[in-house]
């Protein structure tokens, strides 16, 4: 019977929470073979051991004298009361231990490679997609895990007395996508990117462990940096950032050139709106070049104003 890896990693992922990366298993192979020729290295050493203490007790043992033994004849109601010889051997049932049974430690290879290993947790998957018992195999960032099928998360919540999840704001989820796409990011960036404050967004992300503080910026003030968490990967259920849908729009390239471009844009002129470059006047200018009209003269529709002690002029 061949060496079953399948059984052997089922066993392993049943036996811990903590996820089972393709390292791990390969070196717990490692430590297999270590153990095994450390084990052999004892064994003979004890047998010669052994072999070299019976040798020397024999040298140092006189011969005994021949021992003459008398001829016992058979008593005949000891032979009547004998039971009698089975004419077949009864069957021997012989029990083999657990550390050698031939399907999970005997012919077990040297070198596990990552293909085969991922093989093997393909077909545990598919094992437990065609049961549907409730378990399912994951692949995160830090490895392989069993989990609990999202449908039973009600069940689970009740068992644990936990409150329903609460969802994540629109405002959340962009300031989050601005992060995992440009990271290493400061605030003032995020700002910049969406056109409002990123101050609440990036308090709850923080609180729901979903970004970090990476460090702080090379620019005036040294403004703090922010990134995604591998907790970030998990919810999202991706292995690493390379495997985040590609975006033209929050690409770190076109974002520096973006904001590059709009620090230090000049303002719009007449020109760059389409209207003409003719200066118009204005309206205090028009009104001081307009001639000024002296008080004292009169018109013709209207007297002139008398003058103190005179009648007014007829016109």
């Amino acid at each position: 019977m061949a060496f079953n890896l399948k059984k052997v990693l089922k066993a392993w992922l049943l036996s811990t929470n903590q996820p089972l990366s393709i390292k791990d298993v390969q070196g717990a192979f490692t430590r297999f073979h270590d153990q095994a020729v450390a084990l052999v290295s004892e064994d003979a050493e004890v047998e010669q051991t052994g072999s070299t203490a019976v040798e020397a007790l024999a040298a140092e043992t006189p011969t005994p004298a021949p021992i003459v033994a008398e001829q016992v004849l058979p008593d005949a109601t000891a032979a009547a009361s004998a039971p009698p010889l089975a004419d077949e051997p009864a069957e021997v049932v012989v029990e083999v231990p657990h550390d050698q049974d031939p399907e999970l430690y005997v012919d077990v290879p040297s070198l596990i490679t990552a293909t085969q290993i991922r093989e093997a947790m393909d077909s545990i998957a598919a094992d437990l997609r065609a049961a549907d018992e409730g378990v399912v195999l994951i692949e995160g960032n830090s490895g392989f895990r069993l989990v609990t099928h999202p449908k039973f998360g009600r069940w689970l919540r009740i068992l644990r007395q936990e409150p329903p999840p609460v969802k994540l704001s629109q405002s959340s989820i962009e300031t989050l996508a601005v992060i995992a796409y440009r990271q290493p990011v400061t605030r003032g960036e995020i700002e910049t990117i969406r056109g409002v404050s990123a101050e609440a967004g990036i308090t709850k992300l923080l609180e729901r462990e979903l970004i970090y503080i990476t460090g702080r910026a090379d620019s005036p003030g040294r403004p703090i940096q922010y990134g995604t968490t591998d907790q970030f990967l998990e919810f999202i259920g991706v292995k690493s950032l390379d495997e985040l849908p590609a975006s033209d729009v929050l690409s770190s390239r076109q974002i520096d050139e973006w904001l590059k471009n709009s620090s230090s844009a000049h303002k719009p002129n007449d020109a760059d709106m389409g209207l003409s470059d003719e200066q118009l006047p204005l309206e205090g200018a028009a009104v001081a070049a307009e001639p000024a009209v002296d008080a004292t003269t009169e018109t013709a529709d209207e007297p002139s104003v008398a003058t103190e002690g005179q009648p007014p002029t007829q016109a």
